[in-house]
């Protein structure tokens, strides 16, 4: 039976690695980049509207303690109310723009009594990696307008701690209004609101994302082909297997041993001999 071949250990273990790979490529990887893909689009149609819609009120935005998500993230929204510097908590280990530096998060109760995460801005690192000092949080009533993102989150789910790099100031490892809720003691809402320039209390403040779409559907569109070309692969070997004597596996005639000089002259001297 010509298929008996697909039964061999060899190429059933080449015909598992290679639907794998391409049930990896349509089920997994090319999803994958479709749906950062969608992520992209999302956030710089976000974005695009933040830039000319008028700021929402937080409460009417996000009601009831709601948490931010696709729909919301990036929009402005205001707040009036009073920072609390006491519950201040840096987040560490943070990048802007290739260089190293703290984020200042500071809670603002607001004039409803809900408490907000207030993402201030950055601040750059002293020569020995430390925290650099930076103006205070404006005392009084102030009106904010930020934009809402949503809390990071630490896998490690580490608590905000004080060491001598920030001279005893808390720090935590990510944005978290829950993490600066649990060293506080405050309820504070789900999710932050990163200031925007010229707004009382920011510091430097956080570029935005670049209104870009990236190269996800690319590689979306790349995975699908790698994953056609691996099973188009096999379908052509498979094929050629098939073929009388099977393509893959025919010897080719061997080659007769190479005469020598001695044994050439030899034939050419017999060839040449005349008979009796």
């Amino acid at each position: 039976m010509r298929l008996r071949f697909l039964l061999r250990p060899g190429w059933l273990a080449l015909t598992v690695v290679v639907f794998t790979f391409a049930i990896c490529c349509y089920t997994l990887l090319a999803p994958w980049q479709f749906r950062r893909d969608g992520e992209q689009v999302t956030q710089n149609n976000a974005l695009t509207t933040s830039f000319t819609a008028k700021p929402a009120p937080a409460a009417q935005l996000l009601p009831s303690g709601a948490k931010p998500d696709k729909n919301t993230e990036w929009h402005l929204v205001s707040i009036t109310g009073t920072y609390l510097p006491s519950a201040e908590v840096v987040a560490r280990l943070r990048t802007v723009q290739g260089q190293g530096a703290y984020e200042v998060l500071t809670p603002l109760r607001a004039t409803d009594g809900t408490v907000y995460l207030i993402d201030r801005g950055y601040v750059g690192l002293s020569s020995d990696s430390g925290l650099l000092p930076y103006a205070a949080a404006p005392g009084g009533q102030v009106t904010v307008v930020a934009r809402v993102r949503s809390d990071e989150t630490d896998p490690k789910n580490r608590e905000a701690f004080a060491d001598a790099s920030t001279n005893g100031k808390l720090q935590s490892y990510t944005v978290d209004s829950r993490v600066v809720a649990k060293s506080s003691g405050l309820t504070i809402r789900p999710g932050y609101f990163q200031l925007d320039q010229n707004q009382p209390g920011v510091l430097s403040p956080l570029p935005l994302p670049q209104l870009e779409s990236g190269p996800y559907f690319s590689y979306a569109l790349q995975w699908l082909a790698f994953g056609t070309m691996a099973l188009l692969g096999w379908l052509y070997f498979t094929i050629r297997e098939l073929r009388p004597g099977g393509a893959l596996t025919t010897e080719r005639p061997q080659r007769g041993r190479r005469k020598s000089v001695a044994e050439m002259l030899a034939e050419d001297e017999d060839e040449y001999t005349p008979t009796a």
